[in-house]
Formats: C-alpha cells, structure tokens, sequence
C-alpha cells in the first residue's frame, strides 16, 4: 500500500506563494490520479487538483491562474505550487492516490496523506 507524505506547508502573508510537496513510497505512474485536497475548519473536504499519469489535469475554479500541480515520476513526488494566496486558502492540505479516477471527489481516491497545514495570514 503506497505511504503519502505531504511537506512544504507554513504561515504565508495574503499574496504570498508556497509549493507543496507528496512523496510517495513507490511509483507514482501505478497510481491513475494523484489528488490534492484541502479541509478548512468547521467544512468538509475539498478536492482542489489533480493530475493523471498521462499529465492530465483538474482543477476547481477558484484555485484558476493560481495554483499549478506537477509530477516528477522518478522522484515519486507530485508537487502543488500555489501562488497568490488568499486567506480563504487556510486548511490543512492532503494528497491522495486512486488507481482508476482524478477528480474532486474524495470518495474516488483510496490512500490518503497525513496533511499539512497552510496558513495565509498577516
């Protein structure tokens, strides 16, 4: 069972940028999409990107022009690059792996990170 660790994670003023990091235990290019989600406190979870093993992506609008996602299979990593943060962008970051979907709907990806928290404050 593939083990997820997300990293890059911190305190950013509004406008600020961060890059999120996923590394996995084993290939990445096994997995069909790899997942970025986000839970805010008090709200549910949120898919925000994803991309499939054939570079395909998807996103939820209100990250457009302002977050990108990118793989690297050899180091096993899936990066999510987030520019312009805006406070309402404050939750605990997640990725995840489903063997047969990308989407925004958790339901569809079976391992999970342990998170890390994202804080866009001044």
């Amino acid at each position: 069972q593939v083990q997820l660790v997300e990293s890059g994670g911190g305190l950013v003023q509004p406008g600020g940028s961060l890059r999120l990091s996923c590394a996995a235990s084993e290939f990445i290019s096994d997995y069909y999409g790899i997942g970025w989600f986000r839970q805010a406190p008090g709200k549910e979870r949120e898919g925000i990107f994803c991309i499939t093993n054939h570079g395909s992506t998807w996103y939820v609008d209100s990250v457009e022009g302002r977050f990108t996602i990118s793989r690297d299979n050899a180091q096993k990593t899936v990066y999510l690059q987030m520019n312009n943060l805006k406070p309402e962008d404050t939750a605990v970051y997640f990725c995840a792996a489903s063997p047969d979907y990308c989407s925004g709907d958790a339901a569809d990806f079976n391992h999970w990170g342990q998170g890390t928290q994202v804080t866009v404050s001044s």
